[in-house]
C-alpha cells in the first residue's frame, strides 16, 4: 500500500499455501485447471491465440472440461474476467 506522501506500509502477506490447500488443491479443482490448459494449448495450435497476447479462452457454457470447438471463444483477458 503507498500513501499520498510516497510512503510504504507493509501489509500483511498472503498465506499462498493456505490458498492454495483452500482453493486449488483438490481433485476437482487440477482436473478443471488441466482442461483449460488443454483448451488454451488446443487453440495455441489452431493460431487462434498467442502467447501474450492478453486473450484469454472463454468457455461459452462455464464447464472448462468441455473443450469442444463450438464452446470455446477468445476474448481479451479483463472482459472475460469481469463476466464472472
Amino acid at each position: 500500500m503507498v500513501l499520498a506522501e510516497g510512503n510504504i506500509v507493509m501489509s500483511k502477506p498472503r498465506d499462498y499455501k493456505r490458498e492454495y490447500e483452500l482453493y486449488q488443491a483438490s481433485e476437482q479443482d487440477k482436473l478443471d485447471r488441466a482442461a483449460r490448459n488443454r483448451c488454451r494449448a488446443e487453440m495455441l495450435k489452431k493460431g487462434r491465440v498467442h502467447k501474450g497476447d492478453g486473450m484469454d479462452v472463454d468457455h461459452h457454457n462455464g464447464n472448462p472440461q468441455d473443450c469442444r470447438p463450438s464452446n470455446l471463444r477468445v476474448m481479451t483477458a479483463s472482459k472475460n474476467r469481469a463476466k464472472h
